[in-house]
């Protein structure tokens, strides 16, 4: 096929790349790297946290880091590829700074939202105590289900 392979990068939120003229792509999946050209056998497979990459039909490299995902390979010539997360770069050094500051930033948000949930835990305890601590004043109703006032 001349016109080479068309390719999708989506994340739940963004697609990331849509590049026809796609001339070879290079993954891999639990079982190791492999490669996509055009042609290839209908394909589905679960991607780790990796750097796919691939090259136009003018020679250039194309690189994402992905976080995992799925990527099926469809009529010889349709590439998709669905991650939760990922990153573009056309040099691997720049892809590295990105994923660096990508990690740092993730593990500030979950940082973040452990202060927040341990916060809310400590809220609800008070709470808790606060009701069931005896003699602060509030009358408490019978059993038989007559209530005093």
């Amino acid at each position: 096929m001349s016109d080479g392979l068309h390719l999708v990068i989506t994340t739940p939120s963004a697609v990331l790349a849509d590049a026809a003229g796609i001339r070879s792509l290079r993954a891999e999946d639990a079982s190791g790297g492999f490669g996509i050209l055009p042609g290839h056998a209908d394909l589905l497979t679960v991607l780790p946290a990796s750097v796919i990459r691939w090259r136009d039909l003018k020679g250039k490299m194309h690189f994402c880091a992905v976080s995992g995902g799925i990527v099926t390979v469809s009529g010889g010539s349709e590439v998709s590829i669905a991650c939760r997360q990922g990153t573009l770069s056309d040099d691997l050094t720049k892809l590295e700074e990105d994923v660096k500051r990508m990690r740092s930033k993730l593990a500030d948000v979950d940082r973040c939202s452990r202060v927040e949930q341990a916060r809310m835990h400590a809220n609800a305890v008070r709470q808790l105590m606060k009701y069931l601590r005896p003699g602060e004043g509030r009358a408490i109703a019978p059993t038989d289900g007559k209530a005093e006032i």
